[in-house]
């Protein structure tokens, strides 16, 4: 959005904001049937919208479609707040057009979820806005669980199956500096640098040992054999086996601690 000053053929740079109790006065006009009050709410929270939209931003998905998208989110929060709860529209109406906007990348995402899963999902989603309009607030999975006679594995699982994916390259945090990614915060504990020099100075360290001293680890550690079991097919006492076993691991263990 940076630079963008249209959206929709929206100036960005001249767009109303309201005052709290011009907000009320225009809701409770709207809900008598006031079209014009209607259209000032729209028209004095589409800043709003705008700061909703630039979470989702960086996806592929186009400025101008998202910001549509959320203004039916808009349309929604002015049809459904109730001005008798003691709440900022605002409050209330981010929730509303963060959850349109998700519906729409949802449903437009390539990767596809099974049928049911994504019948549990929307039954999770509108039992979360109904909720969200009787007590003004983000219900818990625990309660959505309890509303629809869900077990709350199975809200969870469907809510994390059409979760939206996120790029690998999308920042997370900037300070004016070069931006943190999720990949900055993604660490591979498996395949590292340090694991490789461990595995290659140990595949060196084993490559030392003289060709009994391989034979007899080797039917110790990855056949599993005790050392009896290795003296005898090796044809030696268990004594020797253990002494040959104890000094190929400190020949290794020098070095490994060397390397």
């Amino acid at each position: 959005m940076q630079g963008k000053v249209e959206i929709c053929g929206v100036n960005t740079s001249k767009l109303k904001t309201l005052k709290n109790d011009e907000m009320m006065e225009l809701l409770h006009r709207s809900k008598q049937g006031d079209q014009a009050a209607r259209q000032k709410l729209v028209e004095g929270n589409l800043r709003l919208v705008l700061s909703v939209i630039q979470k989702f931003l960086g996806r592929g998905e186009n400025p101008d479609d998202l910001f549509q998208v959320g203004c039916i989110g808009l349309l929604k929060a002015i049809e459904n707040f109730d001005e008798t709860k003691l709440v900022r529209f605002s409050t209330y109406g981010v929730p509303m057009i963060a959850g349109e906007i998700r519906r729409y990348l949802r449903d437009n995402s390539a990767i596809r979820v099974s049928r049911s899963v994504r019948d549990t999902a929307y039954k999770v989603l509108q039992c979360k806005e109904k909720m969200i309009a009787e007590n003004n607030r983000e219900p818990t999975l625990a309660e959505i669980a309890r509303r629809l006679q869900l077990p709350e594995e199975d809200v969870v699982y469907a809510m994390d199956a059409i979760s939206l994916p996120v790029s690998l390259y999308e920042p997370v945090y900037a300070d004016g500096g070069d931006p943190l990614t999720v990949m900055d915060q993604v660490r591979d504990e498996k395949n590292t640098d340090d694991h490789w020099v461990e595995r290659i100075a140990l595949r060196e360290a084993i490559g030392r040992l003289n060709p009994r001293e391989k034979h007899i680890l080797a039917l110790r550690f990855f056949d599993g054999k005790t050392q009896m079991e290795v003296a005898g097919e090796v044809g030696i006492s268990q004594a020797q086996v253990s002494r040959l076993e104890k000094s190929a691991l400190t020949a290794i263990r020098k070095a490994i601690t060397v390397s």
